[in-house]
Protein backbone atom coordinates (compact mmCIF):
# COMPACT_ATOMS: atom_id res chain seq x y z
CA UNK A 1 0.00 0.00 0.00
CA UNK A 2 1.31 3.42 -1.06
CA UNK A 3 2.30 5.92 1.77
CA UNK A 4 0.70 8.99 2.29
CA UNK A 5 1.18 11.75 0.40
CA UNK A 6 -0.72 14.81 2.65
CA UNK A 7 -1.00 14.58 6.34
CA UNK A 8 -2.78 17.36 8.01
CA UNK A 9 -2.72 16.90 11.76
CA UNK A 10 -4.84 18.59 14.93
CA UNK A 11 -5.88 21.50 12.38
CA UNK A 12 -8.21 24.28 14.49
CA UNK A 13 -9.62 27.31 12.50
CA UNK A 14 -11.31 29.77 14.20
CA UNK A 15 -14.24 32.37 12.73
CA UNK A 16 -15.38 35.46 15.02
CA UNK A 17 -17.78 33.43 17.30
CA UNK A 18 -17.74 30.49 15.16
CA UNK A 19 -15.25 27.05 15.49
CA UNK A 20 -15.33 25.69 12.11
CA UNK A 21 -12.58 23.15 12.77
CA UNK A 22 -11.16 21.11 15.94
CA UNK A 23 -8.53 19.29 16.01
CA UNK A 24 -9.25 17.85 12.44
CA UNK A 25 -6.86 14.98 11.30
CA UNK A 26 -6.62 13.52 7.64
CA UNK A 27 -4.19 11.41 5.69
CA UNK A 28 -4.40 11.04 2.03
CA UNK A 29 -2.32 8.02 0.64
CA UNK A 30 -0.37 8.65 -2.65
CA UNK A 31 -2.48 7.59 -5.96
CA UNK A 32 -5.56 7.18 -4.28
CA UNK A 33 -9.14 9.12 -4.35
CA UNK A 34 -10.20 10.28 -0.90
CA UNK A 35 -13.51 11.31 -0.30
CA UNK A 36 -14.60 13.91 2.43
CA UNK A 37 -17.94 13.99 3.46
CA UNK A 38 -20.52 15.50 6.07
CA UNK A 39 -23.42 17.20 7.29
CA UNK A 40 -23.38 20.78 5.44
CA UNK A 41 -21.76 22.89 7.75
CA UNK A 42 -19.49 20.19 8.92
CA UNK A 43 -16.14 21.66 7.92
CA UNK A 44 -15.07 20.53 4.77
CA UNK A 45 -15.09 23.03 2.48
CA UNK A 46 -12.78 24.48 5.33
CA UNK A 47 -10.50 22.13 5.66
CA UNK A 48 -9.79 21.71 1.95
CA UNK A 49 -9.49 26.31 2.15
CA UNK A 50 -6.94 25.28 4.52
CA UNK A 51 -4.77 23.19 3.00
CA UNK A 52 -5.04 25.04 -0.55
CA UNK A 53 -3.39 28.15 1.16
CA UNK A 54 -7.19 30.09 0.76
CA UNK A 55 -6.61 30.61 4.61
CA UNK A 56 -3.24 31.24 4.86
CA UNK A 57 -0.52 29.97 7.19
CA UNK A 58 -0.74 31.80 10.49
CA UNK A 59 -4.76 31.85 10.38
CA UNK A 60 -5.16 28.23 11.67
CA UNK A 61 -3.55 25.73 14.49
CA UNK A 62 -1.99 22.38 13.45
CA UNK A 63 0.46 21.05 10.54
CA UNK A 64 0.16 19.72 6.95
CA UNK A 65 2.96 17.72 5.61
CA UNK A 66 2.69 17.20 1.61
CA UNK A 67 5.07 14.41 0.58
CA UNK A 68 6.74 14.49 3.63
CA UNK A 69 7.77 18.15 4.14
CA UNK A 70 6.27 20.43 6.28
CA UNK A 71 4.10 23.35 4.65
CA UNK A 72 3.23 26.86 5.23
CA UNK A 73 0.90 28.22 2.60
CA UNK A 74 0.77 31.90 2.10
CA UNK A 75 -1.92 32.03 -0.34
CA UNK A 76 -2.85 29.56 -3.18
CA UNK A 77 -0.40 30.50 -5.57
CA UNK A 78 2.21 28.79 -2.90
CA UNK A 79 0.20 26.00 -2.83
CA UNK A 80 0.01 25.29 -6.79
CA UNK A 81 3.83 25.72 -6.80
CA UNK A 82 3.58 21.98 -4.71
CA UNK A 83 1.03 20.88 -7.24
CA UNK A 84 -2.15 21.24 -4.88
CA UNK A 85 -4.69 22.55 -6.87
CA UNK A 86 -8.33 23.35 -5.64
CA UNK A 87 -11.69 23.52 -8.05
CA UNK A 88 -14.43 24.90 -6.19
CA UNK A 89 -17.78 24.23 -6.23
CA UNK A 90 -18.16 27.94 -7.87
CA UNK A 91 -16.15 27.72 -10.82
CA UNK A 92 -13.79 29.92 -11.41
CA UNK A 93 -13.81 30.66 -14.60
CA UNK A 94 -14.12 34.15 -17.11
CA UNK A 95 -17.21 33.36 -19.02
CA UNK A 96 -16.11 35.87 -21.85
CA UNK A 97 -12.67 34.50 -22.50
CA UNK A 98 -11.73 31.66 -24.69
CA UNK A 99 -10.82 28.24 -23.33
CA UNK A 100 -7.37 28.64 -23.56
CA UNK A 101 -7.78 32.12 -22.20
CA UNK A 102 -9.01 30.25 -18.73
CA UNK A 103 -6.56 27.49 -18.72
CA UNK A 104 -3.52 29.57 -18.86
CA UNK A 105 -4.62 32.85 -16.95
CA UNK A 106 -2.00 34.23 -14.41
CA UNK A 107 0.06 31.23 -16.20
CA UNK A 108 0.45 32.69 -19.57
CA UNK A 109 2.94 30.95 -22.44
CA UNK A 110 4.86 34.70 -23.19
CA UNK A 111 8.21 36.42 -24.14
CA UNK A 112 8.95 39.58 -22.78
CA UNK A 113 5.21 40.22 -22.20
CA UNK A 114 3.82 38.89 -25.17
CA UNK A 115 1.83 36.22 -25.37
CA UNK A 116 2.91 33.44 -28.00
CA UNK A 117 -0.72 32.05 -28.91
CA UNK A 118 0.26 29.57 -31.39
CA UNK A 119 2.20 28.02 -28.10
CA UNK A 120 -1.11 28.82 -26.00
CA UNK A 121 -3.41 27.07 -28.42
CA UNK A 122 -1.18 23.90 -28.57
CA UNK A 123 -1.05 23.07 -25.37
CA UNK A 124 -4.53 24.31 -24.69
CA UNK A 125 -5.57 21.55 -27.54
CA UNK A 126 -3.37 18.95 -25.74
CA UNK A 127 -4.64 19.57 -22.39
CA UNK A 128 -8.65 19.73 -23.74
CA UNK A 129 -7.59 15.97 -25.27
CA UNK A 130 -6.17 14.85 -22.22
CA UNK A 131 -9.53 15.77 -20.18
CA UNK A 132 -11.78 14.14 -23.42
CA UNK A 133 -13.38 17.79 -24.20
CA UNK A 134 -13.72 18.30 -27.71
CA UNK A 135 -14.22 21.95 -28.28
CA UNK A 136 -11.58 24.21 -29.61
CA UNK A 137 -9.89 26.02 -27.54
CA UNK A 138 -11.08 29.60 -29.07
CA UNK A 139 -14.47 28.66 -27.64
CA UNK A 140 -15.56 31.20 -25.42
CA UNK A 141 -16.54 29.66 -21.78
CA UNK A 142 -19.59 31.15 -21.80
CA UNK A 143 -20.53 29.21 -24.59
CA UNK A 144 -20.68 25.71 -23.19
CA UNK A 145 -22.48 24.01 -20.42
CA UNK A 146 -21.32 23.52 -16.99
CA UNK A 147 -20.31 19.69 -17.43
CA UNK A 148 -17.52 21.13 -20.24
CA UNK A 149 -17.04 24.00 -17.66
CA UNK A 150 -15.98 21.50 -15.26
CA UNK A 151 -13.81 19.95 -17.42
CA UNK A 152 -11.87 22.94 -18.56
CA UNK A 153 -11.09 23.85 -14.68
CA UNK A 154 -9.26 20.19 -14.65
CA UNK A 155 -7.21 21.28 -17.84
CA UNK A 156 -6.36 24.40 -15.79
CA UNK A 157 -5.11 22.24 -12.91
CA UNK A 158 -3.34 20.06 -15.06
CA UNK A 159 -1.70 22.72 -16.70
CA UNK A 160 0.02 23.67 -13.42
CA UNK A 161 1.50 20.09 -13.23
CA UNK A 162 -0.94 19.42 -10.35
CA UNK A 163 -0.24 16.40 -7.97
CA UNK A 164 -3.46 16.64 -5.53
CA UNK A 165 -6.22 17.87 -7.33
CA UNK A 166 -9.02 18.57 -4.54
CA UNK A 167 -12.82 18.87 -6.24
CA UNK A 168 -15.31 20.75 -3.71
CA UNK A 169 -18.71 19.00 -5.17
CA UNK A 170 -17.59 19.18 -8.51
CA UNK A 171 -20.85 16.94 -9.65
CA UNK A 172 -23.67 18.78 -7.66
CA UNK A 173 -24.85 21.25 -10.94
CA UNK A 174 -24.23 18.40 -13.33
CA UNK A 175 -26.77 15.96 -14.99
CA UNK A 176 -25.87 12.27 -14.53
CA UNK A 177 -24.46 11.85 -18.52
CA UNK A 178 -22.19 14.92 -17.23
CA UNK A 179 -21.37 13.43 -13.54
CA UNK A 180 -20.26 9.90 -15.36
CA UNK A 181 -18.17 11.64 -17.97
CA UNK A 182 -16.28 14.00 -14.78
CA UNK A 183 -16.06 10.34 -12.63
CA UNK A 184 -14.87 8.19 -15.33
CA UNK A 185 -12.15 11.26 -15.60
CA UNK A 186 -10.89 10.83 -12.09
CA UNK A 187 -10.40 7.24 -12.35
CA UNK A 188 -8.29 8.08 -15.41
CA UNK A 189 -6.30 10.76 -13.76
CA UNK A 190 -5.86 8.03 -10.85
CA UNK A 191 -3.94 5.59 -13.11
CA UNK A 192 -1.85 8.50 -14.51
CA UNK A 193 -0.26 8.82 -10.80
CA UNK A 194 -2.80 12.01 -9.40
CA UNK A 195 -4.32 12.04 -6.50
CA UNK A 196 -7.44 13.54 -5.86
CA UNK A 197 -9.78 14.77 -2.56
CA UNK A 198 -13.49 15.05 -3.70
CA UNK A 199 -16.15 16.34 -1.45
CA UNK A 200 -19.43 15.01 -2.28
CA UNK A 201 -22.79 14.19 -0.69
CA UNK A 202 -23.66 11.73 -3.33
CA UNK A 203 -22.83 8.23 -1.67
CA UNK A 204 -23.02 6.39 -5.00
CA UNK A 205 -20.14 8.41 -6.16
CA UNK A 206 -18.27 7.99 -3.32
CA UNK A 207 -18.76 4.10 -3.56
CA UNK A 208 -17.62 4.38 -7.66
CA UNK A 209 -14.51 6.41 -7.79
CA UNK A 210 -12.96 6.42 -3.84
CA UNK A 211 -10.85 4.30 -1.81
CA UNK A 212 -11.48 5.81 1.59
CA UNK A 213 -13.91 8.03 2.97
CA UNK A 214 -12.73 10.70 5.90
CA UNK A 215 -16.24 11.73 7.54
CA UNK A 216 -16.09 15.41 9.08
CA UNK A 217 -18.91 16.02 11.81
CA UNK A 218 -19.47 19.32 13.24
CA UNK A 219 -16.10 20.05 12.45
CA UNK A 220 -14.47 16.96 13.67
CA UNK A 221 -12.62 14.26 12.26
CA UNK A 222 -15.14 11.00 12.82
CA UNK A 223 -13.30 8.23 11.22
CA UNK A 224 -11.89 7.02 7.97
CA UNK A 225 -13.33 4.50 6.12
CA UNK A 226 -12.02 1.98 3.82
CA UNK A 227 -14.48 2.41 0.80
CA UNK A 228 -14.57 -1.22 -0.76
CA UNK A 229 -14.83 -3.14 2.67
CA UNK A 230 -17.89 -4.83 3.25
CA UNK A 231 -18.80 -3.24 6.34
CA UNK A 232 -18.75 0.45 4.76
CA UNK A 233 -22.10 0.89 3.66
CA UNK A 234 -24.16 3.52 2.99
CA UNK A 235 -25.61 3.74 5.92
CA UNK A 236 -22.72 3.03 7.85
CA UNK A 237 -21.19 6.63 6.37
CA UNK A 238 -24.52 8.35 7.28
CA UNK A 239 -24.64 7.41 10.89
CA UNK A 240 -20.93 8.72 11.02
CA UNK A 241 -22.36 11.69 9.22
CA UNK A 242 -25.42 12.50 10.96
CA UNK A 243 -24.17 10.89 14.69
CA UNK A 244 -27.57 8.32 14.21
CA UNK A 245 -29.23 5.96 12.52
CA UNK A 246 -31.48 7.18 9.97
CA UNK A 247 -33.44 4.34 9.84
CA UNK A 248 -36.32 6.39 7.53
CA UNK A 249 -34.56 8.87 5.68
CA UNK A 250 -38.28 10.47 4.87
CA UNK A 251 -41.12 11.34 7.77
CA UNK A 252 -43.64 8.81 7.69
CA UNK A 253 -46.66 10.37 5.67
CA UNK A 254 -50.30 9.35 5.72
CA UNK A 255 -51.53 9.13 2.38
CA UNK A 256 -53.36 12.39 1.19
CA UNK A 257 -57.48 11.77 0.82
CA UNK A 258 -59.33 14.49 -1.03
CA UNK A 259 -62.42 15.87 0.02
CA UNK A 260 -64.93 14.61 -2.03
CA UNK A 261 -66.19 17.22 -4.44
CA UNK A 262 -63.61 19.66 -3.65
CA UNK A 263 -61.77 21.91 -6.38
CA UNK A 264 -57.79 21.69 -7.02
CA UNK A 265 -55.88 24.19 -4.78
CA UNK A 266 -54.06 24.24 -8.57
CA UNK A 267 -54.83 23.72 -11.81
CA UNK A 268 -52.72 23.41 -14.71
CA UNK A 269 -54.86 23.03 -18.52
CA UNK A 270 -53.16 22.61 -21.49
CA UNK A 271 -50.23 24.70 -20.98
CA UNK A 272 -47.81 25.70 -23.49
CA UNK A 273 -44.84 27.31 -23.68
CA UNK A 274 -41.92 29.03 -26.28
CA UNK A 275 -38.52 28.71 -25.62
CA UNK A 276 -37.37 32.75 -25.73
CA UNK A 277 -35.29 32.50 -28.36
CA UNK A 278 -36.26 29.77 -30.85
CA UNK A 279 -39.78 30.95 -30.79
CA UNK A 280 -40.93 28.05 -32.81
CA UNK A 281 -39.45 25.25 -30.39
CA UNK A 282 -42.30 24.51 -27.69
CA UNK A 283 -40.38 23.65 -24.22
CA UNK A 284 -43.74 23.09 -22.37
CA UNK A 285 -46.02 21.39 -24.70
CA UNK A 286 -49.99 21.22 -23.58
CA UNK A 287 -49.42 19.93 -19.79
CA UNK A 288 -52.22 19.69 -17.64
CA UNK A 289 -51.73 18.75 -13.94
CA UNK A 290 -53.26 19.63 -10.53
CA UNK A 291 -52.34 19.71 -6.92
CA UNK A 292 -55.00 19.73 -4.08
CA UNK A 293 -54.74 21.34 -0.44
CA UNK A 294 -52.50 19.14 2.26
CA UNK A 295 -50.98 17.09 -1.10
CA UNK A 296 -47.30 16.95 -2.28
CA UNK A 297 -47.53 16.25 -6.28
CA UNK A 298 -44.31 15.55 -7.74
CA UNK A 299 -42.89 16.04 -11.24
CA UNK A 300 -40.02 13.76 -12.61
CA UNK A 301 -38.24 14.32 -15.39
CA UNK A 302 -34.80 13.82 -17.12
CA UNK A 303 -32.38 17.31 -17.95
CA UNK A 304 -34.61 18.72 -20.41
CA UNK A 305 -38.04 17.37 -19.67
CA UNK A 306 -39.23 21.04 -19.08
CA UNK A 307 -39.92 20.95 -15.72
CA UNK A 308 -38.44 23.67 -14.41
CA UNK A 309 -39.53 25.91 -17.54
CA UNK A 310 -43.50 24.68 -17.00
CA UNK A 311 -42.69 25.99 -12.68
CA UNK A 312 -41.56 28.91 -13.56
CA UNK A 313 -43.52 30.27 -16.80
CA UNK A 314 -46.51 29.48 -14.23
CA UNK A 315 -44.97 31.93 -11.64
CA UNK A 316 -45.34 34.94 -13.14
CA UNK A 317 -44.45 33.65 -16.79
CA UNK A 318 -40.53 33.97 -15.66
CA UNK A 319 -39.22 32.17 -18.63
CA UNK A 320 -40.15 31.89 -22.41
CA UNK A 321 -43.14 33.14 -24.34
CA UNK A 322 -46.55 32.05 -22.93
CA UNK A 323 -48.23 30.31 -25.78
CA UNK A 324 -51.44 28.84 -24.66
CA UNK A 325 -53.20 26.93 -21.01
CA UNK A 326 -55.01 28.09 -18.27
CA UNK A 327 -54.73 28.76 -14.48
CA UNK A 328 -56.75 27.59 -12.14
CA UNK A 329 -57.16 28.36 -7.58
CA UNK A 330 -59.80 26.43 -6.15
CA UNK A 331 -61.83 26.15 -9.14
CA UNK A 332 -60.98 29.43 -11.02
CA UNK A 333 -59.21 30.83 -13.53
CA UNK A 334 -56.69 33.17 -12.39
CA UNK A 335 -53.74 35.16 -13.89
CA UNK A 336 -50.53 34.88 -13.33
CA UNK A 337 -48.96 37.09 -15.95
CA UNK A 338 -46.23 38.97 -13.21
CA UNK A 339 -44.68 37.77 -10.32
CA UNK A 340 -46.34 40.01 -8.04
CA UNK A 341 -49.88 38.62 -9.93
CA UNK A 342 -48.79 35.43 -8.79
CA UNK A 343 -47.79 35.91 -4.95
CA UNK A 344 -51.06 37.48 -4.66
CA UNK A 345 -52.79 34.39 -5.93
CA UNK A 346 -51.08 32.84 -3.00
CA UNK A 347 -48.74 30.96 -5.47
CA UNK A 348 -45.16 30.62 -4.04
CA UNK A 349 -41.63 28.82 -6.20
CA UNK A 350 -38.60 27.90 -4.27
CA UNK A 351 -36.05 27.99 -7.15
CA UNK A 352 -33.50 25.18 -8.04
CA UNK A 353 -31.21 28.35 -8.06
CA UNK A 354 -31.28 29.70 -4.75
CA UNK A 355 -27.74 31.55 -5.13
CA UNK A 356 -29.19 33.58 -8.05
CA UNK A 357 -32.94 34.02 -8.11
CA UNK A 358 -33.91 32.81 -4.10
CA UNK A 359 -31.78 35.00 -2.09
CA UNK A 360 -29.91 38.21 -1.81
CA UNK A 361 -26.34 36.61 -0.58
CA UNK A 362 -24.51 39.82 0.62
CA UNK A 363 -28.31 40.39 2.55
CA UNK A 364 -28.47 39.28 5.96
CA UNK A 365 -31.06 36.13 7.04
CA UNK A 366 -33.44 38.80 8.46
CA UNK A 367 -33.89 40.66 5.48
CA UNK A 368 -34.07 37.60 2.89
CA UNK A 369 -36.80 36.29 5.02
CA UNK A 370 -39.01 38.69 4.75
CA UNK A 371 -38.44 40.18 1.65
CA UNK A 372 -41.30 38.78 -0.22
CA UNK A 373 -43.90 39.77 2.24
CA UNK A 374 -42.67 43.44 3.53
CA UNK A 375 -46.02 44.80 3.99
CA UNK A 376 -46.21 42.57 6.90
CA UNK A 377 -43.92 43.97 8.86
CA UNK A 378 -44.35 47.77 7.81
CA UNK A 379 -46.15 50.29 8.92
CA UNK A 380 -47.27 52.81 6.61
CA UNK A 381 -44.49 52.06 4.48
CA UNK A 382 -41.75 51.79 6.73
CA UNK A 383 -40.31 48.50 7.79
CA UNK A 384 -40.20 47.93 11.43
CA UNK A 385 -37.26 46.79 12.15
CA UNK A 386 -38.19 45.16 15.56
CA UNK A 387 -41.14 42.99 14.06
CA UNK A 388 -38.46 42.04 11.34
CA UNK A 389 -36.23 40.85 13.62
CA UNK A 390 -38.78 38.94 15.61
CA UNK A 391 -40.03 37.39 12.55
CA UNK A 392 -36.72 36.30 11.49
CA UNK A 393 -35.75 34.70 14.92
CA UNK A 394 -38.82 32.52 14.94
CA UNK A 395 -38.47 31.40 11.25
CA UNK A 396 -33.98 30.87 12.74
CA UNK A 397 -35.50 29.03 15.97
CA UNK A 398 -38.58 26.91 14.23
CA UNK A 399 -36.23 26.13 10.96
CA UNK A 400 -33.07 25.31 13.11
CA UNK A 401 -31.26 27.65 10.99
CA UNK A 402 -27.68 27.10 12.69
CA UNK A 403 -26.75 30.57 12.66
CA UNK A 404 -25.59 33.13 15.59
CA UNK A 405 -27.87 35.33 14.71
CA UNK A 406 -30.75 36.99 11.73
CA UNK A 407 -28.21 39.61 11.19
CA UNK A 408 -25.68 37.29 9.24
CA UNK A 409 -24.97 37.50 5.85
CA UNK A 410 -27.00 34.76 4.04
CA UNK A 411 -23.58 34.21 1.92
CA UNK A 412 -21.73 32.49 4.87
CA UNK A 413 -24.66 29.82 5.15
CA UNK A 414 -24.16 26.48 4.45
CA UNK A 415 -26.41 25.16 1.70
CA UNK A 416 -28.99 23.47 3.81
CA UNK A 417 -28.97 27.10 6.07
CA UNK A 418 -29.51 28.57 2.75
CA UNK A 419 -32.27 26.12 1.50
CA UNK A 420 -33.89 26.76 5.19
CA UNK A 421 -34.19 30.86 4.59
CA UNK A 422 -35.69 30.20 0.92
CA UNK A 423 -38.15 27.66 2.33
CA UNK A 424 -38.97 30.59 5.58
CA UNK A 425 -38.90 33.31 2.63
CA UNK A 426 -41.75 31.87 1.37
CA UNK A 427 -44.21 30.06 3.79
CA UNK A 428 -43.73 33.98 5.83
CA UNK A 429 -45.46 34.86 2.39
CA UNK A 430 -48.46 32.82 3.29
CA UNK A 431 -49.07 30.71 -0.15
CA UNK A 432 -51.58 28.13 -0.24
CA UNK A 433 -49.37 26.48 -3.45
CA UNK A 434 -45.88 26.39 -3.38
CA UNK A 435 -43.76 24.69 -6.00
CA UNK A 436 -40.80 23.47 -5.04
CA UNK A 437 -38.20 22.89 -7.54
CA UNK A 438 -35.28 20.47 -6.13
CA UNK A 439 -35.10 22.11 -2.67
CA UNK A 440 -32.45 19.58 -1.52
CA UNK A 441 -30.10 19.97 -4.41
CA UNK A 442 -26.35 20.18 -2.68
CA UNK A 443 -27.95 19.34 0.22
CA UNK A 444 -26.33 16.23 2.90
CA UNK A 445 -28.74 13.53 4.30
CA UNK A 446 -29.31 15.32 7.64
CA UNK A 447 -30.40 18.63 6.54
CA UNK A 448 -32.57 16.74 3.79
CA UNK A 449 -34.59 15.11 5.97
CA UNK A 450 -34.42 18.56 7.96
CA UNK A 451 -36.24 19.53 4.65
CA UNK A 452 -38.48 16.96 4.24
CA UNK A 453 -40.03 17.45 7.83
CA UNK A 454 -40.97 20.95 7.02
CA UNK A 455 -42.38 20.34 3.50
CA UNK A 456 -44.81 17.14 5.63
CA UNK A 457 -45.68 19.50 7.88
CA UNK A 458 -47.07 22.19 5.12
CA UNK A 459 -49.01 19.91 3.72
CA UNK A 460 -50.34 19.57 7.10
CA UNK A 461 -51.27 22.61 7.56
CA UNK A 462 -53.06 22.58 4.20
CA UNK A 463 -50.62 23.37 1.86
CA UNK A 464 -50.69 22.50 -1.79
CA UNK A 465 -47.19 21.33 -3.18
CA UNK A 466 -45.74 20.86 -6.06
CA UNK A 467 -42.49 18.86 -5.68
CA UNK A 468 -40.09 18.73 -8.28
CA UNK A 469 -36.71 16.52 -8.42
CA UNK A 470 -34.23 14.62 -10.12
CA UNK A 471 -33.79 12.25 -7.57
CA UNK A 472 -36.71 9.29 -7.97
CA UNK A 473 -36.39 7.91 -4.23
CA UNK A 474 -37.19 11.51 -2.97
CA UNK A 475 -40.44 11.23 -5.03
CA UNK A 476 -40.96 8.00 -4.32
CA UNK A 477 -40.24 9.14 -0.11
CA UNK A 478 -42.48 12.33 -0.53
CA UNK A 479 -45.16 12.22 -2.94
CA UNK A 480 -48.95 11.06 -3.02
CA UNK A 481 -48.87 11.39 -6.84
CA UNK A 482 -45.94 11.36 -9.25
CA UNK A 483 -46.52 13.39 -12.80
CA UNK A 484 -43.67 12.36 -15.25
CA UNK A 485 -42.47 14.59 -18.02
CA UNK A 486 -40.38 13.55 -21.14
CA UNK A 487 -40.18 16.48 -24.18
CA UNK A 488 -41.95 18.83 -22.34
CA UNK A 489 -44.91 16.88 -22.16
CA UNK A 490 -47.13 14.73 -19.66
CA UNK A 491 -45.96 11.34 -20.13
CA UNK A 492 -47.59 10.17 -17.00
CA UNK A 493 -49.60 10.32 -13.80
CA UNK A 494 -48.60 7.68 -11.04
CA UNK A 495 -49.94 7.19 -7.66
CA UNK A 496 -48.11 6.77 -4.41
CA UNK A 497 -49.12 3.03 -4.18
CA UNK A 498 -48.08 1.84 -7.68
CA UNK A 499 -44.97 4.25 -8.20
CA UNK A 500 -41.18 2.64 -8.29
CA UNK A 501 -38.09 3.60 -9.73
CA UNK A 502 -38.38 1.67 -12.94
CA UNK A 503 -41.98 2.80 -13.61
CA UNK A 504 -41.11 6.07 -13.40
CA UNK A 505 -38.31 5.81 -15.13
CA UNK A 506 -40.17 4.03 -18.05
CA UNK A 507 -42.51 6.80 -18.44
CA UNK A 508 -39.83 9.74 -18.36
CA UNK A 509 -38.20 8.27 -21.56
CA UNK A 510 -41.50 8.52 -23.45
CA UNK A 511 -41.99 10.64 -26.33
CA UNK A 512 -45.03 11.10 -25.90
CA UNK A 513 -48.33 9.83 -23.46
Amino acid sequence: MAGPVLEMRSIVKTFPGVKALSDVSLTVREGEVHAICGENGAGKSTLMKVLSGVHPHGSYEGDILFQGEPCRFRDIRASEKRGIVIIHQELALVPYLSIAENIFLGNEHASRGVISWNETLRHASALLKRVGLDEHPGTRVADIGVGKQQLVEIAKALSKEVKLLILDEPTAALNDEDSGKLLDLILELKAQGITSIIISHKLNEISRVADSVTIIRDGRTIETLDVKAAATTEERIIRGMVGRDLDHRFPERTPHHPEPGAHPALEIRDWTVHHPIDQQRKVVDGVSLNVRRGEIVGIAGLMGAGRTELAMSVFGRSYGRHAGGTVLKDGREIRTRTVPEAVEHGIAYVTEDRKHYGLNLIDTIGRNITLSALPKVATRGIVDEHEERRVAESYRTSMNIKAPNVFEPVGKLSGGNQQKVVLSKWIFAGPDVLILDEPTRGIDVGAKYEIYTVIDKLAAEGKAVVFISSELPELLGMCDRIYTMSAGRVTGEVPRAEATQEVLMRFMTKDKR
